[in-house]
């Protein structure tokens, strides 16, 4: 059994900048994510795409925000459990939680901090296409240069699919978007983008087949009211969306508001030692934005103090006196 201060459970923008403040605190922090990447939804959905509200950076691509946030974070030396996901809570005798992972280890905290965004999330599937991730296949793209100079088939409608097809047509040997419907999900601007590119985008049509050996090669693309067509295709990104649920969390006996948390002023959650931050929380007046979650964490680490040490003070002091 092992003993942290605080176990942060999501490794998104909000329980990265946690991380950093936890340490800034003092504290010793373990931070958990089901993801096997750090980053959250920005790694999973959006990597290369710019973000223009976070303060101090006129514009920044989620990638690089990432990169700063573990950067900010590293002098402090936070334990990463990415691909881990935080299942039972108990007590020890002293009231301390006692956190239980996938893994089989279990953490005495003291306190717990929940960052977790949507929750844990999965991708949906290609219905054609099992047996065939991670040959091929891939619901989202953490390095866009593994797919230079192949042809790629992008799965979908809505702004991930256009996103990548932004992001690849620039460096894949070509690129062609499916998608079932005539009508997209996308932002219409994004849309006329891609039109704009020599993308080749196929409505009311649907990938039936994934076609090679150990790798894809080829697809194979029904299309309404056609005989069906062979594709070819390095890689296929089927960009289908997530479905999203807080898991072993919600059997915490956490109060809960329509899949979110609810905290009071100070973050903190109903359950004693337990604060939560982000988008993953709700209280009235909420603003779901990276901005607002990494003030939230500020104020659940700072409020989280005392509670871990009751020598510690609520107000941290600046940074700026701390070098």
């Amino acid at each position: 059994m092992g003993d942290v201060d605080l176990v942060i459970v999501g490794a998104g923008p909000t329980g990265l900048f946690a991380a950093y403040y936890a340490g800034f605190r003092g504290f010793s922090t373990v931070v958990i994510d089901a993801l096997p990447e750090a980053g959250g939804q920005i790694t999973a959905m959006y990597p290369e795409k710019v973000i223009y509200d976070v303060a101090g950076f006129p514009a920044i691509r989620g990638r690089e925000l990432i990169a700063n946030l573990v950067a900010q974070a590293a002098p402090y030396r936070p334990t990463y459990l990415l691909g881990v996901r935080a299942e039972g809570l108990d007590r020890d005798p002293d009231g301390r939680p006692l956190l239980s992972l996938s893994d089989g280890q279990t953490l005495r905290c003291g306190a717990i901090l929940i960052t977790g965004g949507l929750g844990s999330f999965s991708p949906r599937p290609l219905p054609c296409a099992a047996g065939w991730t991670g040959t091929g296949l891939v619901y989202f793209v953490p390095e866009l240069n593994v797919l230079a100079g192949r042809d790629v088939v992008i799965v979908g409608g809505g702004d991930s699919a256009f996103d990548w097809a932004l992001a690849l047509q620039p460096i894949a040997a070509s690129v062609t978007l499916v998608h079932r419907r005539d009508a997209f999900r996308a932002h219409a601007g994004t849309v006329a983008k891609v039109r704009d590119l020599p993308v080749r985008i196929l409505v009311n049509a649907q990938v039936t087949r994934l076609i090679g050996d150990d790798e894809v090669t080829a697809v194979e693309v029904a299309v309404k009211g056609e005989e069906p067509a062979t594709l070819p295709a390095g890689a296929v990104v089927a960009a289908l969306g997530f479905t999203a649920d807080l898991g072993p969390l919600a059997e915490w006996g956490l109060t809960l508001d329509h899949r979110h948390i609810v905290v009071d002023s100070t973050m903190a959650t109903n359950l004693p030692r337990v604060f939560a931050a982000g988008d993953i929380t709700e209280y009235p007046g909420k603003v779901r934005l990276i901005a607002t979650g990494f003030g939230e964490a500020a104020t659940a680490v700072n409020n989280a103090a005392p509670v871990i040490d009751p020598g510690a003070h609520l107000f941290p002091g600046h940074s700026s006196d701390a070098g």
